[in-house]
């Protein structure tokens, strides 16, 4: 983190504030790309300074966030993922049901206590139904493990880092304070606006004009195919007369020999 570190006091280090605004607006531009060309984003901030924050920015944008615990295989292992958002849905229903108030109260208790468990460690991603093409990660040294996971399957990484992070780790460095609420707050809120630019962009995509496709005769093959057995029979006729035309011809130029011959015999004595 040398090259973001603006001064240092004691054991206190500065960030420059032009590498935090540079960072940011590389950030935005990356997310305004992946939003606009039909990819969601995960924002994912587990620590305590960063979970009102992250959870904010992401319904703000309607996105995909993770602010309590971040399972491992989220990403690698996405069909247990929605294996277990399955079982919500269901147990959700057999709760509006009644059905859960009818079994015993042993029972009904652990089913209670399981939809709260995985309400509360999948609720942010109960609606993405496909990997997201960019993962935002606040404090990239605790988050390892989504970073690892993203970085496996290639998916775009974005983090706000403190100088005891290694900014190797993400793709678009944002050096920052992740301990400061306000700035994970004001950074969070800028990435979410350009998310929101994003998904204004894809309908102007999905309607640009698309290149002319060629146009094919309408006719059927078998019409095509009765053309092409009747214009052989047609040049045959057409030749026809040529032929008797030779014949002429050549019948023409066995009788002047003759002809010639006897006019050569009457003037012989």
């Amino acid at each position: 983190m040398a090259p973001f570190i603006y001064a240092k006091r004691g054991n206190i280090h500065i960030i420059d504030v032009k590498k935090t605004l540079k960072g940011l607006l590389i950030a935005k531009k990356l997310l305004v790309e992946v939003v606009s060309s039909g990819k969601d984003v995960v924002f994912v901030g587990t620590k305590r300074q960063a979970q009102k924050a992250v959870e904010a920015a992401a319904k703000k944008c309607e996105m995909h966030y993770v602010c309590q615990r971040w399972l491992g295989g989220m990403l690698t292992n996405f069909r247990t993922v929605r294996a277990r958002l399955q079982r919500l849905e269901e147990l959700e229903a057999m709760a509006d049901d009644g059905v859960l108030d009818s079994e015993s109260k042993k029972q009904a208790s652990r089913l209670k206590r399981e939809m709260r468990k995985i309400k509360s460690n999948l609720e942010g991603v109960r609606n993405m139904s496909r990997l997201p093409g960019a993962v935002v990660v606040v404090d990239a040294k605790k988050e390892y493990l989504a970073l690892r996971e993203a970085r496996k399957l290639e998916i775009a990484t974005v983090g706000i880092l403190d100088t005891d992070s290694d900014p190797d780790t993400v793709d678009v460095a944002i050096p920052a304070n992740d301990d400061s609420i306000r700035a994970v707050d004001l950074i969070l809120h800028e990435l979410a606006d350009a998310v929101a630019i994003g998904k204004a962009m894809t309908p102007a995509r999905q309607e640009a004009p698309q290149r002319p496709k060629r146009v094919r005769s309408r006719r059927p093959p078998m019409a095509r195919a009765g053309e092409e057995r009747v214009q052989p029979a047609a040049e045959e006729s057409q030749a026809a007369p040529t032929i008797g035309a030779v014949s002429q011809e050549t019948q023409t130029a066995q009788q002047d020999p003759m002809e010639e011959g006897g006019q050569m015999g009457t003037d012989n004595p």
